[in-house]
């Protein structure tokens, strides 16, 4: 008979406050079966009060505050925080997003997300510009999260101008060539999406 081994919990304990620590704060049961620790182990430290379950498959360390912007992205890698919500973490609109817009690769199915946040705005598009001016930045609750750069928020919103709030509008596009805009950029970008030319417009405006 084989002598009964011993779960060093500590260091068990030690491994999943790693995983939170690299993962914005948030424990996903993947992550935890990666670093093969088993799930009645992971079972033990929510009946213990050390780790609290927010969404199916997803944790949070128990004396951890839990950004709802975080949490959002934590569900799904894919989602970018864009137009008026980027344009608030960015300081170039002073309206505080009730709804929060997010972007997606056409094709991806987040029905289940949408079903748990109704305050969603979806914005779908081409793989090829997805990945256009992703970038990082701390959410108004603290945590780090996925948005587009100032220059792709502008094209956004002068591609779908029609679709944008006048005031949203007009305050991003003032604010950004205020403030070190990086005029390179912004055509490079307008030039991928075909507006270089109203880019250009508004240059010279101001």
């Amino acid at each position: 008979m084989e002598p009964r081994r011993c779960i060093d919990t500590d260091t068990i304990w030690t491994k999943i406050q790693t995983i939170a620590e690299k993962s914005n704060g948030f424990v996903k049961t993947s992550d935890i079966e990666a670093a093969g620790i088993s799930r009645p182990m992971l079972k033990k430290y929510v009946d213990m009060g050390k780790l609290d379950p927010v969404r199916k498959g997803l944790y949070t360390l128990t004396d951890e505050f839990t950004d709802e912007f975080a949490l959002l992205q934590a569900q799904s890698a894919k989602i970018i925080y864009s137009y008026g919500t980027a344009l608030f973490f960015w300081g170039m609109s002073d309206k505080t997003p009730n709804i929060l817009d997010i972007t997606l690769p056409r094709g991806t199915n987040i029905s289940r997300l949408r079903r748990d946040n109704p305050n969603l705005r979806c914005h779908y598009v081409q793989t090829e510009v997805y990945d256009l001016g992703i970038t990082e930045t701390k959410s108004p609750q603290g945590g780090m999260v996925k948005l587009y750069d100032r220059e792709r928020c502008i094209c956004d919103v002068i591609r779908d101008k029609d679709q944008i709030e006048l005031q949203l509008f007009t305050q991003a596009i003032k604010d950004y060539f205020k403030t070190n805009p990086n005029n390179r950029k912004l055509l490079k970008y307008g030039k991928i999406f075909g507006i270089e030319d109203k880019i250009r417009t508004y240059m010279e405006v101001l």
